[in-house]
């Protein structure tokens, strides 16, 4: 099944409001195995929606469209509707009944426009809006399907889940799809895909397609199998993912939903231990990623955000002679930071960052985006040198990523090490 999404509103098209209703139909659609063809975002004009609609007929079977269901007088999308439906707007008592209960339950009055959305064509499927006032439509016009719905995203998600999902994975989809997503860090997209290029060739036999996710610091590989046996699909890429790892199994952190923070946190909770933070060019981002995750409390004492090489002296217990002579953003000096927020803070562990952010400050020894990043424990300390970037932001998430990395692999490294 081929789908065109299909969002109205000037506001999309002058960057007023982003279009999140879209990425967001996209992903739950190839979650239940259909294409999406085309995403359309136009203008609150009846001649451009009835463009729009026309010329979508001649490529997909289905259509999704948000936006324009509104109570007031911008709000055209019905109107023509019915135009190109060749239908007009009858009362509708039953979502009238329910527009009144909406009101009343929330203590409001009910407006000549609230009424007014009770109005609808007379050749569309009502689908119950739970959420809000504007109902959504499922209109059938020769062989293609097409489904209004309003454009508030929590109103939109709601019909989508109620009604418009379930009736396409049970009538409309036939072959099953199967996904599988595979994490990466601290290799970039076309390293990546030069390392595992005969293994991505190979999935063609295996009917998989495979899509490179990259985002800052991370590259997400997304394996898709399509078929009628899900068992098989699933059986399919659980043996390529096994592939993939003997190639490339060092820069593979997680899969599906996982996300660094909350491996590290629960490696924290299983061995017992406790972390710190020691921040220079960071400026808090590893300890906001840290915390980020509910329960973090068991595990994170807490973190020192050393900006100033003063901060780094007398909190951390950096040398003068160590920032006079290697400068703030070395090894030396890093490497202090971390055994300094250890001993200060009384942890387990802990991250120390520091580094050129950007976009200046950079020397000709030391480029913006030279960074330095630590780990310390009882055992000892291990540092790292990463060059990235003259993005500022991108350089401090990216860095943030990485140190968790780290004292992800460290712990492991460690755990093994006592077995």
């Amino acid at each position: 099944m081929n789908v065109e999404i299909i969002s109205i509103g000037d506001e999309l098209l002058i960057g007023q409001t982003i279009n999140t209703n879209s990425s967001w139909m996209g992903e739950q659609l190839s979650l239940i195995g259909a294409s999406v063809y085309q995403i359309t975002a136009i203008t609150d004009d009846e001649n451009h929606i009835l463009e729009t609609l026309e010329r979508a007929a001649e490529k997909v079977n289905f259509v999704l469209i948000t936006g324009g269901l509104g109570p007031t007088k911008d709000d055209i999308t019905k109107h023509t509707l019915c135009k190109f439906f060749g239908s007009e707007l009858v009362f509708n008592k039953d979502v009238f009944s329910k527009l009144e209960t909406f009101f009343s339950s929330r203590g409001l009055e009910m407006l000549d426009v609230n009424k007014d959305q009770a109005m609808l064509p007379t050749n569309a499927l009502v689908l119950e809006n739970t959420r809000g006032t504007a109902s959504g439509m499922w209109f059938e016009k020769d062989d293609v399907i097409y489904v209004s719905m309003p454009g508030v995203p929590y109103e939109m998600k709601g019909i989508m889940r109620d009604h418009v999902l379930p009736r396409l994975r049970k009538d409309f989809i036939k072959n099953k799809v199967v996904h599988r997503t595979v994490k990466t860090i601290g290799i970039g997209e076309s390293f990546l895909a030069e390392k595992i290029e005969l293994w991505e060739i190979s999935l063609k036999k295996a009917n998989i397609k495979l899509a490179y996710l990259p985002s800052p610091g991370i590259v997400k590989l997304r394996l898709s199998g399509y078929g009628i046996d899900e068992s098989k699909i699933l059986a399919s890429i659980s043996n390529k993912i096994n592939e993939l790892t003997s190639i490339v199994g060092d820069y593979i952190f997680g899969y599906e939903k996982e996300e660094l923070n909350q491996l590290v946190g629960d490696l924290l909770i299983a061995s017992g231990k406790t972390l710190s933070t020691a921040e220079s060019c960071t400026g808090g981002h590893v300890a906001h990623l840290i915390t980020s995750v509910p329960g973090s409390s068991a595990y994170f004492k807490g973190g020192i955000i050393a900006y100033d090489n003063s901060v780094k002296t007398a909190k951390l217990g950096v040398k003068n002679t160590s920032i006079y002579q290697s400068g703030a953003v070395s090894q030396e000096v890093v490497e202090q930071m971390a055994i300094g927020a250890i001993e200060e803070l009384e942890t387990d562990y802990s991250i120390a960052t520091s580094g050129v952010l950007g976009p200046d400050g950079g020397t000709a020894e030391k480029p913006v985006g030279t960074i330095w990043i630590a780990i310390a424990s009882g055992s000892g300390v291990i540092s790292e040198k990463i060059c990235l970037g003259k993005s500022r932001s991108r350089n401090a998430k990216i860095t943030a990523l990485i140190s968790l990395n780290m004292l992800r692999k460290y712990i492991l490294s460690h755990i093994n090490v006592s077995q």
